[in-house]
């Protein structure tokens, strides 16, 4: 079955079904967009404050991870670097 085929079989239901959702992921996109200007923005505040920006990204990504999976990860982290003679 070609495309032309393809597209004719669907019912019409189902070509609105999937106009929706391209249309909902198309607006969630912009969404995104928008929030990381948003958060941009908030980073170069940040920086005009006087703090290190990349520093607060690794606050923030560090904060997504559970207490106790980030205290094992460090753990790894520093027997691996005092094994290099890193620490």
């Amino acid at each position: 079955m070609d495309d032309g085929a393809a597209a004719a079989a669907l019912t019409q239901a189902a070509k609105d079904k999937l106009k929706q959702v391209v249309a909902k992921v198309e607006r969630l996109e912009e969404e995104k967009k928008e929030v990381g200007a948003q958060i941009k923005d908030v980073y170069a505040e940040a920086k005009s404050m006087g703090y290190d920006t990349k520093a607060l990204r690794a606050v923030v990504r560090l904060r997504k991870i559970d207490r106790q999976e980030r205290e094992e990860q460090q753990s790894i982290l520093d027997t691996y670097l005092l094994a290099l003679g890193e620490i």
